[in-house]
């Protein structure tokens, strides 16, 4: 029977192999510096115009944390032509729906519409790149905004300073030790100034990144696009130059606490290299082995097998410039932190020294080839991926290409790749603990 199930995995496999069609997709620059990328899908009567820009968190001045988000919030307030409170009303009674997020290396926008509105999705975001309205009005609602966003997200939420505690540990100098929402007293003392100035120097057309996607006649689209972005004046070209990492060399051991939880969590994590080398792929397919499903190793064996856990993972948390490699754990019964993370460090110990099996390495295969057909099964799937692979990876056509990529990393690579990263000398281990605990510990505030 286990011959029969495992013969079926490997025809899933390699029908997905198969299934997955190749993104066709067309880009160029305008004068002042705008890449556009455009992809025709005619399968639906849909479209999406969205925005990319490069700029996130760690694009802020230390003393000014959260810009980049509240940016976010801030620029749906209007432009010259929105009235205040208008877009989204424009958006629904249009029969679309939009969103943006940011985190610490973009920030990103997109409409929906019915693909007969794609002339007003570009034209909303051409507003808001060239018109935006920015007054002390709109910067105190949206702080107000912001404020009830970080209570829900973050403050009272359970483990939800989790990240925020890891990376305060693993990044002494680049900017990635701070979070993307940032501090609140950060945001209340801004002027109106310093909103104009960070709009201006990173909300221009050479820093940003447009895509049209879905079903459009892309000769009307490269006209309305030359129309509505043509016009608007580049802006001076962005020079980063952060600050480089220390390696780790010695265990950094550290205690946090959270009100909002009951059940402590032990974590270990280990600084990693950025999201465009191949080692972070490497330790993408060495998460997705230890942890993804109800089969995974860490789960089977931690949580199904021993009762030692309720819940473990591993995530590879990867970025612009750094990644963090994370595995967690929150203890069952009597089980202690230290014996919980004593476990989890068995099973890395062994992709260290072993290869894993030819059936694991197949059946990691067919995961990262299901990951690979579902990111780009919907329009807006590959719109996100078309403007990340540009911005971030430098080479758009990695949409295609990227599943290449993970075929070609063989066992070998994933023993050398662990044995390299994945040491406890080059970590921190985290005790993330019940507030109500604090006062066992000499612990300063």
């Amino acid at each position: 029977m286990k011959k029969i199930i495992f013969s079926i995995a490997l025809f899933i496999g390699f029908s997905t192999q198969i299934s997955a069609q190749k993104v066709e997709f067309e880009e160029y620059d305008l004068d002042n510096g705008m890449h556009v990328i455009l992809h025709q899908d005619k399968s639906a009567p849909v479209v999406i115009t969205s925005v990319y820009y490069h700029v996130g968190a760690k694009d802020e001045q230390p003393d000014r944390t959260g810009m980049a988000h509240f940016f976010e919030h801030l620029l749906f307030e209007g432009t010259k032509n929105i009235g205040k409170g208008e877009w989204f009303k424009i958006v629904s009674s249009n029969g679309g729906n939009n969103n943006a997020t940011t985190d610490d290396d973009r920030t990103y926008y997109y409409e929906v519409f019915p693909s007969n509105k794609v002339a007003l999705g570009l034209w909303m975001e051409s507003e808001r790149l060239l018109h935006p309205i920015i007054k002390q009005d709109g910067v105190d609602t949206q702080n107000e905004v912001v404020k009830e966003e970080k209570r829900l997200r973050v403050d009272n939420q359970p483990y939800g300073r989790l990240l925020e505690n890891v990376k305060l540990h693993l990044f002494k100098k680049h900017p990635y030790k701070g979070t993307t929402i940032g501090k609140m007293e950060h945001l209340d003392a801004a002027t109106l100034d310093e909103f104009l100035a960070f709009n201006k120097k990173y909300y221009v057309p050479n820093n940003a990144t447009l895509v049209v996607a879905g079903d459009i006649n892309k000769d009307e689209v490269k006209k309305l696009i030359k129309d509505y972005f043509g016009p608007i004046p580049r802006g001076k070209d962005i020079v980063r130059n952060f600050p480089k990492e220390d390696p780790i060399t010695e265990t950094i051991k550290a205690k946090a606490f959270d009100p909002n939880i009951q059940l402590p969590m032990v974590l270990a994590a280990y600084r990693t290299p950025g999201v465009t080398s191949r080692d972070s792929r490497v330790l993408d397919m060495i998460s997705t082995y230890l942890s993804q499903g109800r089969s995974s190793v860490l789960y089977k064996k931690m949580v199904d097998q021993e009762k030692m856990a309720l819940q473990v993972g591993a995530i590879n948390f990867s970025q612009e410039d750094y990644g963090s490699y994370i595995l967690l754990g929150i203890p069952q019964g009597k089980t202690t932190l230290s014996a919980l993370l004593e476990g989890m460090d068995v099973e890395i110990e062994k992709i260290k020294t072993d290869l894993i099996s030819e059936k694991d390495f197949q059946k990691l295969q067919n995961q990262f080839e299901n990951r690979f057909v579902s990111s780009i099964s919907n329009v807006q799937g590959i719109a996100s991926r078309l403007a990340t692979f540009h911005v971030l990876h430098g080479d758009t056509n990695l949409i295609n290409t990227e599943i290449d990529i993970f075929r070609s990393i063989t066992r070998e690579e994933i023993r050398e790749v662990a044995k390299k990263y994945l040491n406890t000398n080059q970590r921190l281990e985290l005790e993330y603990l019940p507030e109500s605990e604090k006062n066992k510990y000499k612990v300063e505030d």
